[in-house]
């Protein structure tokens, strides 16, 4: 593999902020998602994600800058050999032109499979190669998961009513189709597993977490899983009672409105407010506000007069003189 300061394009010198900042953007640029045509994307996307896993770890970084590493992160061996190395001494030789055979110094070493074994693996950096066969499990390493993306969607009523998917748009560069659950409110999050930012080595991807914020509707207020809409009423209506049409999320319906109501009366329509978790839905809380014609013509104006004269009534409590 190239040398990972040039794959990722920062001279050695830089910060560890600048060199996540770097792999942060290419990983961006070069995701094999957002370059399905390539056929090169796969390979370039796997480099960069192996400079980073060794320039990103502070401690491989100062390995791979003494020279005690390489580019993909295997040992160096410096020296003339194995002999070097220090509880080895070479004895004998096997059959066959300039073969060597290497044990432990001391009794009851390993065979020269287990040597070779441990320093092909990367387990040359243990003081004189200590494991053995059938001397328990090694610890395998742990990989260090992505990091996490947020994102905010706005989303119409009609849109939470009906079910509808809506398209967010990642940091990371990807866009998604997301469904939203029932129940969901505005300000919830939403967790897409694996759609954050790729592991520097390897591990699992980061998440994205989608913020869900309510579009204001003009009609509609969100009271928990109802909602709420003023309704505006004649005065005939509300003395009289009559027969309306109401708007709600899913169509108009018809409402009795009773005779004799005040304004400010709410009438409760059920299962026409927002999705549950529970399932169902919420209901719509319809709010009475009598309102009287723009042009008061004299005759209506005579009758109101002639209703104050002989049946004048107190609307409001004691409590609103004081």
């Amino acid at each position: 593999m190239r040398d990972p300061y040039q794959v990722l394009g920062v001279e050695k010198t830089a910060s560890e902020a600048e060199i996540k900042k770097a792999f942060r953007r290419l990983a961006k640029s070069s995701h094999p998602d957002r370059n399905k045509d390539d056929p090169k994307a796969q390979d370039r996307f796997a480099e960069l994600n192996s400079a980073y896993e060794i320039v990103g770890d502070k401690e491989k970084r100062e390995k791979f800058d003494r020279g005690e590493i390489d580019a993909e992160g295997k040992p160096r061996f410096q020296g003339g050999g194995f002999d070097d190395f220090q509880g080895f001494s070479s004895r004998g030789a096997r059959p066959g032109p300039g073969a060597q055979s290497f044990r432990w110094s001391s009794e009851g070493g390993a065979s020269d499979d287990d040597i070779l074994s441990d320093i092909l693996s990367g387990f040359s950096s243990r003081a004189g190669f200590g494991a053995r066969r059938g001397a328990g499990p090694r610890p395998q390493q742990t990989r260090t998961p992505g990091e996490d993306v947020n994102a905010a969607v706005a989303v119409t009523l009609e849109q939470i009513v009906r079910g509808d998917k809506v398209r967010a748009e990642l940091p990371t560069g990807r866009t998604l189709e997301v469904a939203i659950p029932p129940g969901t409110r505005s300000g919830k999050q939403i967790r897409l597993r694996g759609q954050g930012w790729a592991s520097p080595d390897g591990g699992p991807a980061g998440d994205a977490m989608i913020t869900v914020e309510f579009i204001p509707h003009p009609l509609f207020k969100v009271e928990g899983d109802n909602l709420r809409i003023d309704l505006p009423v004649t005065l005939d209506e509300a003395v009289l009672g009559a027969k309306v049409r109401v708007p709600t999320l899913g169509g108009s319906v018809t409402m009795t409105v009773p005779a004799h109501s005040n304004g400010g009366r709410v009438m409760r329509l059920k299962g026409k407010g927002l999705p549950t978790t529970a399932g169902g839905h919420g209901d719509l809380l319809v709010a009475l506000r009598i309102t009287l014609p723009e042009t008061i013509d004299p005759e209506f104006e005579a009758l109101m007069q002639r209703w104050r004269d002989s049946h004048r009534y107190s609307a409001r409590g004691p409590e609103y003189d004081a």
